[in-house]
C-alpha cells in the first residue's frame, strides 16, 4: 500500500525553490525524510496535508490528492507539528480531549481516547497538570499524544527529538518504532539527526536543496560494506604501514583504519589483521565489519 507520493513535485518562495521536482513514493511502516535545516522537509508535509499549495506537480496521500481532499486526508492523518504551539494554561488532558473532539469523536470517547493516548506516551501521571508547566520532553509527549488520539492511519512528525536530551531522545524514539510496529500506524519522521533515523525507520527518503538524493530501504544504507573497521590505542600507523606493505588498500582516521576487503584475497581479512596486530604486539580495541551510513549519500 502506497501511504504518500508526489510526482515533480516544486514549491518556490519569492528567494527560494524549497521543493524541485521531487519525485518519491514510500509504504508503509515507519519513513524517514532526512535532510539539513532548510532542505524543503517541512514544506513537504505542509503539501502533503493541504496546507500549502504547491507550484508544480503533485502528491498524494493514501491516495487522496491534497490539492482537493485536504479534509479528509487531515482526518485519516495525525501532525505533529516541529514548532512550540501548546497553550500554556490548559492542561494535557484538556487538550488532547479537545483535538480528539475536533477529528470527529463525542465527548465520551473523546476522553477514553485521550487517557489512553496520554499514558501509551508516559503523561499518565501528570496529565492534569497545566502544559505551561511542562519540560520540554513532557510538551514534546503532548504533541505526540494529539496525533494519535483520534487513531490515524499514518503520522507526520517534523523533528520530534527536538530539544530533547540524549535520554528523552532515546524515549522519544522508542515511543516512534513501537507506533510503526505494535500499533500499525505508518509514520513519517522527518530529522537532521541521520542516526536518529537509521536505529528506527524501514525506509528513508534524504533531501538536499529540495532534491531528492536517495529514497531505499534502511537496510540499502546500512548493508555490510567490502570493508572491514580496526580501532588499535597506539601504533595504527605501524599497522597500517605493515598492512600496505602486504598489498592492502588502507585509509587512516586518527586511531580507526578502514581495511579494503579484496574479494579474491588469499587470506580471510580478518584472520590478517588480528595476526598483523598481535605480530606487531598492539593493544586491540575493535576489529568489525563496517557497514554504511545515511550520511555517506551526502559524501
Amino acid at each position: 500500500m502506497t501511504i504518500l507520493a508526489t510526482e515533480g513535485l516544486t514549491k518556490r518562495f519569492p528567494r527560494v525553490t524549497a521543493l524541485d521536482q521531487l519525485t518519491v513514493s514510500t509504504g508503509t511502516g515507519v519513513t524517514g525524510l532526512v535532510g539539513a535545516n532548510g532542505a524543503g522537509k517541512s514544506t513537504l508535509i505542509k503539501i502533503l496535508l493541504g496546507l500549502l499549495p504547491p507550484t508544480a506537480g503533485r502528491a498524494t496521500v493514501l491516495g487522496l490528492d491534497p490539492a482537493t481532499d485536504a479534509l479528509r486526508i487531515r482526518r485519516a492523518v495525525g501532525y505533529m507539528p516541529e514548532h512550540d504551539c501548546l497553550p500554556p494554561d490548559v492542561s494535557a488532558t484538556e487538550f488532547t480531549v479537545h483535538l480528539a473532539q475536533l477529528s470527529g469523536l463525542p465527548r465520551t470517547a473523546a476522553r477514553e481516547r485521550a487517557a489512553d493516548t496520554l499514558r501509551h506516551v508516559g503523561l499518565a501521571e501528570e496529565r492534569y497538570r497545566p502544559i505551561g508547566g511542562y519540560s520540554t520532553g513532557m510538551k514534546q509527549r503532548v504533541k505526540l499524544a494529539q496525533a494519535l488520539v483520534h487513531d490515524p492511519k499514518v503520522i507526520f512528525l517534523d523533528e520530534p527529538t527536538n530539544g530533547l536530551d540524549p535520554q528523552g531522545r532515546d524515549e522519544m524514539l522508542a515511543l516512534i518504532r513501537r507506533i510503526g510496529t505494535e500499533f500499525g500506524i505508518s509514520v513519517l519522521v522527518t530529522s537532521h539527526l541521520l542516526g536518529e533515523l537509521e536505529r528506527i525507520c524501514d525506509h528513508v527518503i534524504v533531501i538536499d536543496g529540495g532534491r531528492l538524493l536517495r529514497s531505499s530501504a534502511i537496510g540499502e544504507f546500512t548493508r555490510a560494506a567490502a570493508a572491514v573497521t580496526v580501532e588499535v590505542e597506539e601504533g595504527w600507523d605501524r599497522l597500517a604501514k605493515r598492512l600496505e606493505e602486504n598489498g592492502t588498500t588502507v585509509t587512516v582516521d586518527g586511531k580507526t583504519l578502514t581495511v579494503q576487503v579484496a574479494p579474491d584475497a588469499a587470506e580471510p581479512t580478518f584472520d590478517l589483521l588480528r595476526d598483523t596486530v598481535a605480530d606487531l604486539e598492539l593493544n586491540l580495541v575493535r576489529l568489525e565489519q563496517r557497514h554504511g551510513r545515511i550520511e555517506d549519500v551526502f559524501n
